[in-house]
């Protein structure tokens, strides 16, 4: 893509208005793990100025378990999940502590909010946090998110912030995401070890090939990687929200959404697709938490990804999971899942109503009930979404 192309997509930014910023673990911590106090500082001193110009700001930060280990003298992070849940618990209340007080300088509220991966998966409990956070904004106080790793098993060990920021950035319908960590941005290679690697400015799609440049994971104290920023990047733009990787440790890394900086991209951005999933569809692909499968047939498997329909009763050959009316399900097409929806059925349900024809349904159910097992309103087909 020319230049004044690339350049053209990086100036788009300065018009977001709500705006996800995720810091990592290893530009909040030094060699020790303790609170890099000065990039602390100069982070919230930029995100103070974009508040001044009216700008939405959602902190998610990392670094709970790194400044608990700092606090303590540890040097490497512990193996065993309660040993980094104790850290954690120790950690938050000390980035807490320094976030207030930063913030407060610039006459700015923070408001600590702690998630889980239950807390998006569940969707009456998405909508909570998503009203709770917005009112957070109204009140013009800056949300600080953080994974509540105190009480976590899986996400603990993933250490997966930049998900959290991605998720996040879709519950809020933001205008842009961005990602700070400790690399300029995605490359050609590993610029650690090859000097020849050449910083990726745009890209417009997420390829096989595009994914193949993640490396490997990252430092000591924090725990993500490449892979996952990519990962994050196909949840946001999947969404319809571009999505910016920077390196946080850089005096102006939030320059770019200067109108007078913005001609001098520094990063990668990450363009949205043409064809965005919404907020409820991208629920449905990314924070809802599937109870169950079903198998499909070649017929109802293009009826569902080339047609647009609904998933009725005669398209599914198997069951699994136990699931009841309501629930999110993945739907299997020769070994891959093809969509993901909200089944108006119970598996006990389907089981007496697999391969009828929906004319037969009342008289196996009862009157009232849906022909459709998964109607396309509830349906969102993952094909290029995953």
């Amino acid at each position: 893509m020319r230049k004044m192309a690339i350049v053209g997509e990086w100036e788009k930014l300065t018009e977001a208005k709500r705006i996800v910023v995720k810091v990592g673990t290893s530009t909040l911590t030094d060699d020790t793990g303790s609170p890099h106090l000065g990039r602390m500082a100069n982070l919230v001193r930029q995100m103070a100025n974009l508040r001044q110009q009216g700008r939405e700001i959602i902190f998610v930060t990392s670094g709970a378990v790194g400044a608990g280990m700092g606090r303590l003298g540890i040097r490497e992070k512990p193996r065993e999940i309660s040993a980094r849940q104790a850290l954690a618990a120790i950690g938050q209340g000390l980035l807490m502590q320094t976030y207030e007080r930063l913030f407060g300088e610039y006459g700015l509220a923070a408001a600590q909010v702690l998630l889980t991966r239950d807390d998006v998966a569940h969707r009456q409990r998405y909508l909570n946090a998503r009203t709770t956070l917005r009112q957070i904004l109204c009140y013009g106080a800056v949300p600080i998110i953080n994974e509540n790793d105190t009480v976590t098993f899986d996400e603990i060990q993933l250490g997966d912030n930049d998900t959290l920021a991605a998720l996040t950035a879709g519950l809020t319908d933001a205008d842009l995401l961005v990602l700070l960590s400790d690399i300029d941005g995605l490359y050609t290679q590993d610029p650690r070890k090859d000097p020849a690697a050449g910083l990726i400015p745009l890209v417009g799609e997420i390829t096989p090939a595009i994914e193949a440049l993640a490396g490997d994971p990252g430092g000591r104290f924090g725990s993500g990687g490449m892979r996952t920023k990519i990962a994050a990047a196909r949840i946001a733009v999947s969404q319809g929200i571009p999505m910016v990787l920077a390196n946080g440790s850089h005096p102006d890394c939030l320059g770019f959404l200067a109108a007078a900086s913005a001609s001098l991209p520094r990063g990668t951005l990450f363009l949205p697709t043409a064809h965005p999933l919404g907020s409820r569809k991208g629920w449905l692909a990314f924070s809802a938490r599937g109870a169950g499968k079903l198998t499909v047939d070649d017929g109802a498997a293009a009826a569902l990804l080339e047609k647009g329909k609904s998933l009725l009763p005669s398209g599914i050959a198997g069951t699994a999971g136990g699931f009841e009316r309501g629930d999110v399900l993945e739907i299997e097409s020769r070994g891959q899942i093809i969509a993901r929806g909200i089944t108006n059925y119970s598996e006990r349900e389907l089981l007496l109503s697999i391969g009828r024809h929906s004319g037969e349904i009342e008289g196996i159910l009862g009157p009232g009930r849906e022909n459709e097992v998964i109607h396309r309103d509830n349906l969102c087909l993952m094909r290029g979404n995953i």
